[in-house]
């Protein structure tokens, strides 16, 4: 990288290195853990093919010799939020949206919602600018329809650039990236070059086990639980322990993530172990218990406990 050596034997970025947060905003299921993953190189955010996947603001840092990008992964905006869990998804999507240096609209390609319209709305009222990411457009069998869908999208919608992407496939990436870094202001980094997140190991393991339980649960089941890491330690072999809490709202649902005999949950603690090791880069001891707090997706002093916080 092309830095200076600063007093301290480290090393200073040149000047007109640009540093700055950019919010990936978009309705549920439009792959934006997806792009943050991608666009950081590495797989920081849970995914999962069902919407609402994604329950927190996460940082993904992504560092060149250009300068840096502070990514946020931020809850899918949607309607209907009937639930106080929900209510509380859409207040820390809203407030991440407002507090950025530029925003990036992820929607699917060929597809405009309600929901998008209603965070486009939200957008105007920020002075930031914003890009729009047209995204899975690998998935678009109709090809042919995209010019006039966009066309319909720019006659009546005020982007500075409208990119096509496809996070899955890695296409699309380095146009959009250049794109954000001419529009962030100059400035030093925040992180250091080898930081990739602001959230601790703890944050991530209750996530990977989360992650599992979307996967692997049918249908509603995976949105009345949550985790809480009660434990996270290292030993003095070097292994990792972490005691874990999946909390869920009815007994009925708790024989269901314990499954016959124990095995869906020790199919889903042997999966998020090795996801942990990787990440973690050493052992990992995962004891998990499953507990029933009626009515914790509707408490807000419950929400809080569990982390979810505008």
């Amino acid at each position: 990288m092309n830095h200076e050596l600063d007093p301290a034997g480290g090393t200073l970025p040149h000047e007109n290195f640009r540093c700055g947060l950019v919010a990936l905003a978009g309705r549920p299921n439009v792959g934006k853990s997806t792009l943050l993953n991608a666009l950081i190189g590495f797989r920081l955010s849970i995914t999962s093919p069902r919407p609402q996947t994604t329950r927190h603001r996460i940082l993904g840092i992504s560092t060149s010799e250009a300068g840096q990008i502070m990514y946020v992964d931020t809850p899918g905006l949607h309607r209907g939020a009937k639930r106080a869990m929900n209510r509380s998804l859409n207040r820390a999507a809203r407030s991440a949206i407002s507090d950025v240096d530029l925003v990036v609209q992820v929607i699917e390609a060929g597809r405009w919602t309600d929901e998008d319209e209603a965070l486009y709305a939200a957008l105007v009222e920020q002075p930031t600018p914003r890009l729009l990411a047209i995204n899975k457009v690998d998935l678009s069998k109709d090809k042919s329809a995209m010019l006039p869908f966009v066309a319909g999208l720019a006659a009546e919608h005020s982007y500075d650039e409208i990119h096509y992407l496809s996070a899955l496939k890695r296409k699309g990436l380095k146009e959009l990236e250049r794109a954000i870094l001419q529009r962030l202001p100059v400035r030093p980094p925040v992180f250091g070059e080898d930081e990739i997140t602001d959230r601790s190991e703890r944050f991530l393991a209750a996530e990977m086990v989360r992650e599992q339980l979307m996967l692997r649960l049918d249908q509603e089941l995976p949105y009345a639980t949550t985790v809480e890491i009660e434990q996270f330690s290292d030993r003095p072999d070097g292994i990792a322990e972490i005691h874990a809490v999946i909390w869920v709202e009815r007994d009925g649902q708790k024989a269901i993530v314990i499954g016959n005999g124990g095995a869906q949950l020790k199919a889903i603690g042997s999966n998020a172990r090795r996801h942990m090791e990787r990440m973690f880069e050493r052992k990992v001891f995962l004891k998990l218990w499953v507990k029933v707090r009626e009515g914790w997706v509707d408490d807000e002093n419950m929400l809080k406990k569990f982390g979810y916080t505008d």
